[in-house]
């Protein structure tokens, strides 16, 4: 199965300038998707589009493909579903056949490469079309602000309050990847469509860096969690 990465790295950015790039745990923040990829049983192929001529410059150097993305669909209102798009169809020229596409969120660090190889497993597994990556949270009660300015509860009945450990498991779409049919991109215009799955990750991979705030947040949970040798050594 050819299984392509694709990972969409604009230049702009309104939270942390340069955010693609700045510096995470001592390397640019892109790398360590683009290291975890490599690390992976299952990626066939990665590409970087970029309208920045330092990602492209920074990816290059480390081993990937490079895909020059135009401006007209590199603005703060573009969508990543138009970079998947161009992506998908210059890798197609250059590559052939694309049977499934891996993308992953630079903005999202705190994963393993085998979070991808358990995605792409579960994929399969699953007989779907989509996927999207998620964590499990049981405790989170949502409220919203109605026009008449009135606050009502959104996840959970306040009048019928549940203890913790009564409460059903949720999922929610932690971002760090998603996995999508080729056809479904294109037909749907989005990255879930058809049959739609999940592949479940530990609820701290969840956390992603859009403001100064997560950044030391994620480079936290990087240093106990992912760059812990002590933590290595209990897993093996």
């Amino acid at each position: 199965m050819n299984v392509v990465a694709i990972i969409l790295a604009r230049a702009g950015s309104k939270g942390i300038p340069h955010k693609n790039i700045i510096d995470f745990c001592g390397k640019p923040l892109i790398t360590w998707t683009i290291q975890q990829l490599q690390q992976s049983k299952a990626i066939s192929s990665i590409w970087v589009s970029s309208d920045s001529d330092e990602i492209l410059s920074i990816s290059q150097d480390y081993g990937v493909e490079i895909i020059q993305r135009p401006s007209g669909i590199s603005g703060d209102t573009s969508t990543a579903e138009s970079g998947w798009l161009h992506a998908l169809d210059v890798i197609e020229k250059q590559s052939g056949h694309i049977d499934l596409v891996f993308a992953p969120q630079v903005t999202s660090p705190l994963r393993e490469s085998s979070d991808i190889d358990r995605g792409l497993n579960d994929f399969q597994e699953q007989q779907i079309d989509s996927m999207f990556s998620c964590s499990i949270v049981k405790d989170l009660f949502f409220w919203e602000m109605i026009p008449s300015g009135v606050l009502q509860s959104v996840s959970y009945d306040y009048k019928s309050r549940q203890r913790r450990q009564d409460i059903p498991d949720k999922y929610i779409e932690n971002g760090s990847f998603y996995l999508f049919k080729p056809a479904v991109l294109r037909k749907y215009n989005n990255r879930m469509g058809g049959k739609v799955g999940m592949t479940l990750m530990d609820f701290w991979k969840m956390f992603e860096v859009d403001s100064m705030e997560d950044l030391r947040i994620c480079e936290a949970l990087m240093k106990a969690f992912l760059l812990n040798p002590q933590r290595t050594q209990e897993r093996c």
